[in-house]
């Protein structure tokens, strides 16, 4: 049997990725903000819960209705100690997300206007291997104020 003599000395080398497939479809939307509430309390920034479920129920809103996608993936990340990001990645790189203005009776169209409101900042980022383009993640990210 080996044992251990010198100590051990732990090194954070930054938080966890957490993240899980859905069928894109907007009842994943629910799902999606219960495992990010989960991810929060785990992280003890409920206090970001309200604004980053919004972001979620409007990332895979757009998703499901402007991609031809069957599966989409939900991220949620701490990039650095102050910041909270969010992101839906599907694999339609071709339909990038546009910031628009929706009319007053339009019943749609609102999504990354919320977006643009309650986050930092927000965008996208196209995945690809070989050089070839597969997706595309669309992201938001809130500021944590405390740096917790």
């Amino acid at each position: 049997m080996t044992r251990l003599t010198t100590p051990v000395h732990v090194v954070s080398v930054g938080h966890p990725v957490y993240s899980q497939t859905f069928p894109c479809e907007p009842s994943t939307a629910e799902i999606g903000r219960r495992l990010l509430r989960d991810v929060l309390g785990i992280w003890r920034l409920d206090n970001l819960a309200d604004h980053a479920a919004l972001i979620v129920t409007e990332l895979i809103a757009n998703a499901t209705r402007h991609t031809p996608c069957h599966e989409i993936r939900l991220l949620v990340e701490r990039p650095s100690a102050t910041r909270l990001r969010v992101g839906v990645l599907d694999r339609e790189p071709a339909r990038l997300p546009t910031l628009s203005q929706a009319d007053a009776d339009d019943e749609s169209g609102r999504g990354l206007l919320l977006i643009d409101a309650v986050a930092d900042r927000w965008g996208y980022d196209l995945r690809s291997s070989g050089g070839r383009p597969w997706g595309k993640e669309v992201w938001a990210e809130l500021r944590i104020e405390d740096g917790s």
